[in-house]
């Protein structure tokens, strides 16, 4: 059953509320987890266990009381006994209690945390379409609310909720059989009255929590894009309109936030009055019964003790229930992402790539993003195995999008792409990615050292195999020469260093990586001139022998490919060597002399070249291109 309507926005109402619950049931009741499903069993147990002997107190209470009526010759021993058990019972179901909580955990935080892998698995396997539309900051809200309100749904549910049924039906039973059936009546009818208020007004009032949820989850994603792109706000002065965005969203969240809280005072006061209520009608009874002779002070006190003892976890199960109609709500958005297909996805039983020489063909490859915007039309080349081809073209013309369809981020719309005769599409995506090594031309870094970031290019190497890449990717001296070396940290998103910085990092992650075919998009488009040429022969050293495409911008770097492929409009208008293509004076000759010219203008401007000054402030790994 879906849990999505056909609009994206989760589904309303008890139908989906069941379907998340049955959900949880299974990884509260786990498959092939003997200790965890005896665990379970042990915890029901107890929970019977305690709540026999919470119910059993006021009965004791109420001998007690019976024996200080009694002649003064029992007034010492009986009462007391009866006294002393009454507080044995209390200290016994307070400690049924605790230990069925300590045998739950267990069980309770295993099925969180797997469901929380889950959708984060699941995140992971959607397509580059859904993260480029999805909002990172407000995805990551939507599951921190899931999360917590999933362990909330199951503390509530299996401690309060269901103890607390089960302790009314016990109660139920025993004024029946000790005074009567009337006073179960009386008693029963006031807890349904109860109930049912707190599940009308409740399921009324979640429209206010849907509201604040939307709120929240707009005002956050502003905050989080407006965080990650500090630099940008303050170029540009708009300090002032980053809050206002992100006040719009806060300013929803407030009144829908007030309703909230004046339907929660109204829900309060109603479920007040019929405990009042029906804790009046029965103590008018028992008064009733006692002046009728037919009751004792005893049994006064212990139908009193009986109802307290019954509304106190009946208040706190409106309440409860309140929380966890909220919380199903945070878990619908949650669950809802599991009901968004992946857009990529193995065939079944899809074999590994089997890579023998990295032969790359597009064969009359279509693909449009959206099918009123095409980019690419009909374009076929081969990269013959341990062979460089460079993809060339004017911004916008595909370039990269031949990268994106190489790592099956997406399907081509028409034709094929074949590596070493197999269809990419046939083979599992994780053996098609291990093949290829990627230096993308925008370098997003982690949080973390710089040992972490080149690192994640083979996570199970050595420290020498890292500094070896480093060295390979010639950033090696520049880390040492920091104060904490290779565990000093990059910042938000790598902004600690330069850009030509974190694209030698990444250099050096993808030849730690050690692939069979290399993919360089842009990557030297960050680095100066010098660096340029350093690095130039670094990755001609590392690609030799190796399967390579490069996309190129700087056509300099590009000049020895075995062949170069020219796109225009999405379309090859020329193929050849660098050499061919300058002599038939077509569209590549034509981008060949405007850079030439850039680059001589450049040089007049600049009477000699420097050594760009570092910016080592504490804090700081920033070094200027």
């Amino acid at each position: 059953m879906s849990l999505v309507a056909k609009d994206g926005v989760p589904k309303l109402g008890l139908r989906r509320s069941w379907a998340v619950l049955r959900v949880v049931g299974r990884y509260l009741w786990p498959e092939g987890e003997t200790g965890l499903r005896c665990r379970v069993v042990i915890a029901l147990a107890l929970l019977i266990v305690a709540k026999v002997t919470n119910v059993y107190v006021p009965v004791l209470y109420k001998h007690a009381v019976d024996a200080l009526g009694e002649p003064a010759t029992q007034i010492v021993a009986v009462p007391v006994a009866l006294i002393l058990a009454y507080g044995v019972a209390r200290i016994l179901s307070q400690a049924f209690g605790e230990l069925r909580d300590a045998i739950f955990a267990p069980v309770s935080q295993r099925a969180i945390r797997n469901i929380a892998l889950l959708v984060f698995h699941h995140l992971h396997a959607l397509s580059l379409r859904f993260h480029l539309e999805r909002q990172t900051g407000g995805l990551s809200r939507v599951i921190e609310r899931g999360t917590n309100g999933m362990e909330f749904l199951i503390r509530f549910t299996t401690f309060n909720i269901l103890p607390t049924l089960f302790e009314i039906c016990l109660v139920g039973v025993v004024l029946w059989s000790l005074y009567d059936w009337r006073f179960s009546a009386v008693t029963l009818a006031a807890v349904g009255g109860y109930i049912a208020f707190s599940v009308i007004l409740s399921e009324w009032r979640i429209k206010f929590v849907r509201r604040m949820n939307d709120a929240d989850t707009d005002a956050n994603a502003k905050a989080i894009d407006s965080l990650l792109n500090y630099e940008t706000v303050k170029y540009f002065g708009n300090e002032e309109h980053e809050a206002r965005r992100f006040d719009v969203g806060r300013r929803r969240y407030e009144q829908a936030a007030i309703r909230s809280s004046r339907t929660l005072s109204l829900l309060n006061v109603g479920q007040g009055t019929i405990i009042s209520c029906g804790l009046a009608a029965v103590m008018v009874m028992a008064g009733y019964g006692v002046k009728a002779g037919t009751m004792t002070i005893g049994d006064f006190v212990a139908v009193n003790a009986f109802l307290i003892q019954l509304y106190m976890p009946l208040n706190m199960l409106g309440f409860a229930y309140r929380e966890i109609r909220n919380a199903l709500v945070n878990m619908e958005s949650m669950f809802g992402l599991m009901d968004v297909k992946a857009e990529i996805a193995d065939k079944p039983g899809a074999p590994a790539l089997k890579v023998a020489g990295g032969e790359i063909v597009f064969d009359h490859v279509d693909f449009h993003y959206e099918k009123a915007r095409p980019i690419l039309h009909d374009v076929s080349f081969r990269v013959a195995p341990g062979d460089t081809v460079a993809i060339v073209g004017s911004s916008g013309a595909g370039k990269s999008t031949v990268s994106r369809i190489l790592f099956r981020f997406y399907d081509v719309a028409s034709g094929s792409v074949k590596i070493d005769g197999q269809d990419i599409r046939d083979v599992s995506q994780a053996s098609l990615r291990a093949a290829i090594g990627v230096v993308p031309q925008d370098t997003v870094l982690f949080n973390d050292t710089i040992y972490y970031n080149i690192c994640y290019g083979r996570p199970d190497c050595t420290r020498e195999e890292v500094e070896q890449a480093a060295r390979l990717a010639r950033i090696h001296d520049f880390i040492m020469a920091l104060p904490q070396g290779y565990d000093s940290t990059v910042g938000e998103r790598g902004l600690k260093l330069s850009g030509g910085e974190k694209q030698r990092v990444a250099i050096a992650r993808t030849i730690l990586k050690n692939p069979s075919i290399l993919l360089f998009d842009e990557a030297t488009s960050a680095l100066d001139t010098r660096t340029e040429q350093e690095i130039q022969r670094s990755l001609e050293e590392v690609s030799r022998g190796r399967t390579t495409v490069v996309i190129a911008h700087r056509l300099s770097t590009i000049i020895n490919a075995d062949e170069i492929v020219v796109l225009d409009r999405g379309r090859v208008a020329e193929r050849g060597r660098h050499g061919e293509l300058l002599a038939r004076n077509g569209l590549y000759a034509d981008m060949w002399r405007r850079q030439q010219e850039a680059a001589r203008e450049a040089e007049r401007h600049v009477p000699e070249e420097e050594e760009p000054p570092s910016f080592r402030a504490e804090g700081h790994l920033r070094v200027a291109d």
